[in-house]
């Protein structure tokens, strides 16, 4: 059997630099070298991209083991990074945040005519802002939490009511978010964002029990729900970013203590998230249930991490989908929407 070329894309320019790695690493450690022949480019937190050696190692750049180099938009070149993504079968991006999960990368393997793995261009810039995200999700009846956006130029204002979360419209894991308790909080909290981006969502303060639910699959047949799981901060107040990656940071319990018809609206909201999204392939949804049962769509994450132990993998392991199963699924549907769009005429 011919092997599926693969090449595997992590690192990049954010903040989550170092998970995409880890969860890179993951992924090449649970690909059936009998099946996949691997390949690792690493994109440097300055940008740069770097082809590995051939060995499928993705744990960065290293001039002593003859990684080639390219500049921060690779061009097509003899032995450059892009021809070298030309010449796979498949791209698997495992980037977080912008530059990555952002429609970015997604917009560049779409102009070199590979496959790739998860959602398209206009699915990861619209799930990547939170305030158009919202506002999609509004307009397709998906119940999601009550916002009000500060652009440059807009009084700093909270209309929400307090407590609220402010947060970068733009960024994820949790980086630049503070939990504001009254009007004197507020004016700290957005500059902290506007570290980030320039456009900031107050958000409501919804209580209730933090679910999350993955998502799989292209248009046709209709992609697939997982198990949903709760979310248990433990010791932290909410969960933010140590409480997602500190080991022993937080529980995940599958499925949740929560009715079955309950479970089932969260599955079904979760396809109905991705579908109003444009998605395909893979994403994470998050919700919050609140005590009279009402499911609140918090977010959607197209490239959620992606370690065997994080929580996507673990949603659908205990939905029957192992790991090494999964990947298979996903390669196979970035193949598949390559092939069905080649047929269209432009």
């Amino acid at each position: 059997m011919t092997r599926l070329r693969v090449a595997l894309l992590a690192g990049g320019r954010s903040s989550e630099h170092d998970i995409s790695v880890a969860s890179a690493r993951s992924v090449l450690e649970a690909l059936d070298p009998a099946r996949y022949d691997v390949v690792g480019v690493t994109i440097d937190r300055d940008g740069r991209w770097a082809l590995q050696s051939g060995d499928g190692d993705v744990t960065g750049p290293d001039p002593d083991t003859g990684t080639s180099r390219a500049e921060t938009l690779p061009v097509p070149a003899a032995g450059g990074t892009l021809a070298a993504l030309g010449a796979v079968d498949v791209v698997m991006p495992i980037l977080h945040g912008p530059f990555g999960e952002d429609g970015t990368v997604q917009g560049l393997l779409e102009l070199a005519d590979v496959p790739y793995v998860g959602a398209g261009v206009a699915a990861s810039a619209l799930a990547m802002d939170k305030d158009l995200f919202k506002k999609v999700l509004r307009d397709s009846g998906i119940p999601v939490a009550r916002h009000h956006t500060i652009r440059l130029g807009d009084p700093v204002e909270n209309p929400i009511g307090y407590p609220a979360f402010v947060k970068p419209a733009r960024l994820g894991s949790s980086v630049g978010i503070s939990k504001v308790h009254d009007e004197h909080e507020l004016a700290a909290a957005v500059s902290l964002a506007r570290r980030h981006d320039e456009k900031v969502l107050v958000e409501e303060l919804l209580t209730g029990m933090e679910v999350e639910c993955g998502v799989l699959g292209n248009r046709v047949p209709p992609p697939i729900a997982s198990l949903p799981g709760r979310i248990d901060t433990l010791e932290h107040e909410w969960y933010d970013y140590a409480s997602k990656y500190d080991e022993n940071g937080m529980e995940l319990v599958i499925p949740p203590e929560l009715p079955q018809e309950t479970i089932d609206l969260v599955q079904r909201r979760s396809v109905d998230a991705f579908v109003a999204s444009e998605c395909e392939g893979m994403a994470r949804v998050d919700f919050f249930v609140r005590e009279d049962g009402e499911v609140i769509v918090n977010e959607l994450n197209t490239i959620p991490g992606f370690t065997a132990t994080s929580v996507y993998a673990k949603l659908f392991a205990a939905s029957g989908i192992e790991y090494a199963e999964l990947l298979d699924r996903l390669i196979a549907l970035a193949l598949e929407r390559h092939e069905r769009r080649s047929h269209l005429e432009y």
